[in-house]
């Protein structure tokens, strides 16, 4: 292992990202100094736990293979139902080496078993009691409430807008802040089903693809928390105390798969209409920006919006620890999640041969844009929260947008602090 300019510029990123989100606090007076120093120190103290420990390496493969079991056994559910769609015995004389990797009939299914999954494992327990650990380290190194702490946790396994579920009789009683934090944490993690789906779209292209997301999900919620902390800070010391009853329950093994399967539905046909609908949007823009030059108009190439994407993030990616001669692809990645969805920048990481991108970036770029902080998530997370909070409807709408920025920077500060450590600590 040994240590470059490359890793310390990362270091000026994170307090860039810090004094952004001061210059947008509420309460400038109230800078969280002592949250500052532990958050940070939980980041790199999770990252260090999960890569530098004796074995972690070890860890990390055992959790690449299980995900790896989870989408073959999705894969086998999927090819009963679509064939050689979905990647089983083909037709017309092609194989299984050359198979299309069809996204709808690959990674959606992937995302229903995920679902029923972590439905069932929250009724068995399994998924509750790492919740309830990591809700009592946020609570007892943060200083926060006993109900968000534990909607913190849950943004790390379950998603945004179904977290709060876990503290619904608790809802009306959140101070702004805590409600605020809740939003900027969800924005900053993903959920379990979705990360799955990340870590299978990266594995060609990334070793450990999947500890990579996970462990990217775990240590964005202490920036957001931090973020979230800075922008609106909490008038009282202490905030919600929770008692760790539960609204979301299920009554028998049975429902919890029936009810994930559900909800899995829910999301795998949000993901698609959503990719649908952006992808789209960007050959209309693309062909708007073409217009001129098509026409004759102007000369030369004509722009696209991907190209925009990578001279105006470009800098932030550079800032994060990316190298400047791979800056203009990063900052491509990172304007397509803000814009158009994680899910369409993990798709285009994914593409990008791994000759084309040393792996080091790669590594940055999965940690910066794993989150759910882009413009249509926004909408997502209005529409859950004022179902369940239906009398805080103009609170949340407030709030939601102003959440997006350090939903947006949390992950790029976990980039950052990543990026910050030694090289050779992940290989």
């Amino acid at each position: 292992m040994f240590y470059s300019f490359e890793n310390a510029r990362s270091l000026i990123a994170v307090a860039l990202i810090i004094l952004i989100a001061w210059v947008f606090s509420e309460n400038k007076r109230r800078f969280p100094f002592l949250l500052t120093i532990g958050a940070l120190g939980v980041q790199a103290g999770l990252v260090l736990l999960l890569f530098a420990i004796p074995n972690s390496q070890a860890v990390l493969s055992g959790i690449t293979a299980a995900i790896d079991g989870l989408a073959d056994a999705a894969d086998r559910g999927a090819q009963f139902v679509f064939g050689y769609l979905s990647g089983g015995s083909q037709p017309f004389g092609a194989t299984a080496d050359n198979a299309p990797f069809i996204f709808g009939f690959r990674v959606l299914p992937l995302i229903l078993v995920i679902s029923a999954l972590s439905a069932l494992l929250w009724h068995w327990g399994i998924l509750k009691w790492l919740t309830r650990a990591f809700g009592f380290l946020f609570e007892k190194t943060m200083n926060l409430g006993g109900a968000s702490a534990l909607a913190v946790a849950a943004n790390i396994f379950m998603g945004m807008v179904e977290s709060p579920i876990v503290i619904r009789a608790y809802l009306d009683k959140l101070s702004r802040a805590e409600l605020f934090l809740m939003m900027v944490v969800g924005l900053a993690t993903v959920a379990g089903s979705t990360m799955v789906a990340y870590a299978v779209i990266l594995a060609p292209v990334l070793p450990n693809a999947a500890g990579h997301v996970l462990v990217a999900s775990i240590i964005s919620a202490p920036a957001g928390i931090l973020l979230a902390r800075i922008m609106i800070p909490e008038e009282h010391k202490a905030g919600t105390p929770y008692d760790h009853t539960t609204a979301l329950k299920y009554q028998s093994s049975m429902d919890a798969i029936t009810r994930g399967v559900q909800d899995g539905v829910m999301v795998a046909v949000n993901v698609a209409a959503f990719i649908i609908v952006f992808v789209a949007f960007v050959w209309i823009a693309n062909n708007l920006l073409a217009a001129p030059y098509v026409f004759g108009w102007l000369a030369g190439a004509p722009p696209t919006l991907q190209g925009i994407f990578g001279y105006v993030f470009a800098p932030v990616a550079y800032a994060i620890g990316v190298p400047w001669n791979e800056a203009l692809a990063a900052g491509n990645i990172l304007g397509t999640k803000l814009f158009l969805t994680e899910f369409i920048a993990y798709i285009e990481l994914g593409v990008i041969p791994a000759d084309a991108m040393s792996e080091r970036t790669r590594m940055i770029l999965t940690y910066a844009i794993c989150g759910f902080a882009n413009v249509a998530s926004v909408g997502i997370m209005t529409g859950g929260m004022t179902v369940l909070m239906p009398e805080r409807r103009d609170e949340i709408m407030s709030l939601a947008w102003k959440a997006l920025l350090p939903g947006f920077m949390a992950t790029l500060m976990t980039a950052a602090v990543v990026a910050a450590l030694p090289i050779g600590l992940f290989g």
